[in-house]
């Protein structure tokens, strides 16, 4: 036997309404309502019932053309009532409408509305870092991006000039990531959280990678790791690309030590980058077989720099100029 399903009464369905969606519909009915009334008590001064639901629409928004005006004594009663009760609606609209506003306003500031959109990318983390990469990316790329910062030590956006979708929450709960619509992100970066130790900021970030792999295989995850000893953690969770702050910091104070003035030149090298693209390209068929050298040589001509060449997942750097091109490589290069 087929359960009978139950129907919500339609009076129950008109109560769960928004209730700017009632006021509305009150006036509705009640210029319509007045407009059919004074239509038929002075048919001559209001020939049509569209003449008088004009005149209700306009008495009740205190407009006042005057190009409909009852004259009889029964006829200015009707107005008194309508004045009355619809300026009252009417006014209560507008204010809920601005309230209603103002609140929408607030909550996305405040981090309270769900994302909706697709092919974004995800923050997770606010601090300096991030900040400084929102800007250099305001520079580099020129078509707009989709950008959603998920934070929960923030009460509210803390910048105003980027257009950025923020969601307040821990990262670790999949109803705060499906507020940022992670099942249909592109790609997530998810930073080391400052506020905590290195070890116990490593183990949040994995677990935030845990819960964002597991909501979306197949999004690309780049993570800040700052031990060590977290880094095959962070490949097993499922990252894509792991960025060891620690490590990079050493390297530059390494060379800063053996050359002095190395960490500013390092800097300004990067900077000077941004105008350009460090990129990593497949090899074309053309390229095959050919030296270093001989491909170092060519793509100059085309302004593309070739700084390295990755083979088998590793990463060689200025390697001996007879080093030969085989398939599958792929060239590091510098493109203006």
């Amino acid at each position: 036997m087929a359960k009978k399903q139950y129907r919500v009464p339609i009076y129950f369905q008109w109560i769960k309404s928004p209730i700017v969606l009632r006021i509305l519909f009150l006036i509705i009915i009640l210029n319509i309502s007045f407009g059919t009334v004074i239509h038929f008590v002075e048919p001559e001064e209001f020939p049509l019932i569209f003449d008088g639901v004009w005149w209700a629409i306009v008495t009740t928004a205190t407009l006042g053309y005057g190009d409909f005006v009852p004259v009889s004594i029964t006829g200015r009663i009707i107005a008194i009532v309508l004045i009355l009760i619809g300026t009252g609606f009417v006014t209560t609209y507008f204010v809920m409408l601005a309230t209603n506003t103002v609140k929408i306003q607030n909550a996305i500031l405040e981090g309270k509305v769900k994302y909706q959109g697709q092919d974004h990318i995800v923050i997770i983390g606010w601090n300096e870092r991030v900040r400084e990469t929102l800007e250099q990316l305001k520079e580099i790329v020129n078509k707009p991006m989709s950008i959603v910062l998920i934070d929960e030590s923030l009460k509210e956006l803390p910048i105003q000039d980027t257009p950025i979708h923020f969601i307040k929450g821990n990262s670790t709960f999949d109803h705060v990531l499906l507020e940022a619509n992670i099942p249909k992100a592109k790609i997530v970066i998810i930073t080391a959280d400052q506020s905590k130790e290195e070890a116990q900021a490593d183990m949040n970030t994995i677990i935030t990678l845990l819960s964002v792999k597991g909501l979306n295989p197949n999004v690309y995850a780049i993570v800040e790791i700052l031990t060590s000893a977290q880094l095959k953690n962070a490949d097993r969770a499922g990252a894509d690309e792991i960025i060891q702050t620690n490590m990079l910091s050493s390297y530059v104070i390494i060379n800063s030590v053996m050359s002095n003035g190395m960490s500013n030149t390092l800097l300004k090298l990067l900077d000077q980058l941004k105008g350009s693209k460090l990129t990593f390209v497949d090899v074309k068929e053309e390229y095959l077989y050919k030296t270093y050298q001989e491909l170092l040589n060519e793509l100059l001509v085309q302004n593309q720099l070739v700084i390295g060449i990755k083979r088998r997942g590793e990463t060689i750097v200025n390697p001996p100029l007879l080093t030969e091109i085989k398939e599958h490589d792929r060239l590091l290069i510098i493109k203006s």
